[in-house]
């Protein structure tokens, strides 16, 4: 048979090799680092982070961008723990350069750990901390048998940096819109005040309306981390509105980095929503909600703590998903492909 004879087609020498494990939490995907890469130094995440971007964006591009991904893919690189305790570090990447916090990843990461027995599991728990670029996140893997059913996570510290704000966006008008923290910056519009629908068929809309808003907001207001300059920055938009299932609390849509949309409901952003929503009354420490993607797909989300942490009053949030294996993969990069920096045409 042809395919048989094609398996034994080996990289040719001066190839770069990496290999990944392919995951999706939501629906929204994630292509996991597992081997091949160069040496990351630092000895915080940021610090790994800078050092990646600073000599290694080109694997960001070439493994993100067509032809080896896509214009909505999305990256977790594995690296050593920096904390006492932490089973390992990551950071993020995507089409327009590094997260800082990533709730799906965090997620699909807990079910790998749990599974693949990096972590053991008590009473069906499995538990571990993961270093992430805004600091340490911790897991529980609710685990039946071998198999993870669930993965939640205690995000950082997550507060409301701007309430009912106005601004004049080009192409839009005049919106109202608040900026939370949920381990990234996100500003919050309401959908139906701008007249857009939170489902597939307004998906042109709705890439287009963050991009904007995303612009105009970080262009006239200050996104300032109370203790980081890495991470003081405008990450994307989130469209808020009703549920379409009336058992859920409501239903949300981010557009973060360059346009990509987020098939999940943004474990970061339902963070920076529980800081905004306790804030302005509408959700109480210990009340549980469950909240959908634009695909349906959900998270439940809960306030467990509430403190004072640099100069606001944030919550600690805690978020609940799923995940899915979806393969694992060989990327190959030859020097010689015009192409091999990769390319995105939406």
């Amino acid at each position: 048979m042809p395919g048989t004879i094609f398996k034994n087609f080996k990289p040719r020498e001066g190839w770069k090799v990496i290999e990944t494990i392919e995951m999706h939490t939501c629906g929204e995907p994630l292509r996991i680092f597992i081997s091949g890469l160069p040496e990351i130094k630092g000895d915080t995440i940021l610090e790994m982070r800078r050092h990646f971007r600073e000599n290694h964006d080109f694997i960001r591009r070439a493994t993100m961008f067509e032809p080896r991904g896509h214009a909505d893919m999305y990256g977790a690189v594995i690296t050593p723990p920096v904390s006492e305790g932490s089973a390992f570090g990551t950071f993020f990447m995507h089409n327009e350069g590094y997260s800082t916090m990533c709730g799906h990843a965090v997620i699909a990461l807990g079910r790998l750990a749990a599974e693949s027995g990096m972590v053991e599991t008590t009473n069906g728990k499995a538990e571990l901390i993961i270093d992430a670029p805004p600091g340490r996140i911790r897991c529980v893997v609710t685990m039946r048998g071998d198999r993870a059913e669930s993965v939640s996570f205690r995000n950082i510290p997550s507060f409301l940096l701007y309430s009912d704000r106005l601004i004049d966006v080009p192409g839009i008008g005049k919106i109202r819109f608040d900026v939370a923290y949920g381990g990234a910056f996100y500003a919050f519009v309401n959908a139906e005040d701008i007249g857009v629908k939170l489902e597939g068929n307004d998906i042109h809309r709705l890439i287009d309306y963050g991009r904007r808003i995303k612009r105009a907001v970080a262009e006239e207001y200050p996104i300032t981390h109370p203790f980081e300059d890495d991470l003081g920055f405008l990450y994307g938009t989130i469209f808020t509105g009703d549920s379409y299932d009336k058992g859920h609390w409501s239903r949300n849509v981010c557009i973060f980095a360059d346009g990509e949309v987020d098939r999940s409901p943004t474990g970061s952003g339902l963070s920076a929503r529980a800081a905004l929503h306790y804030a302005k009354g509408e959700l109480l420490r210990g009340e549980k909600v469950t909240i959908e993607s634009i695909l349906g797909t959900t998270m439940d989300l809960e306030i467990v703590e509430v403190a004072e942490w640099g100069g606001y009053t944030a919550v600690i949030p805690e978020v609940t998903g799923t995940s899915s294996f979806t393969g694992s993969n060989r990327i190959w990069i030859d020097p010689d492909d015009e192409l091999a920096g990769g390319f995105l045409i939406r």
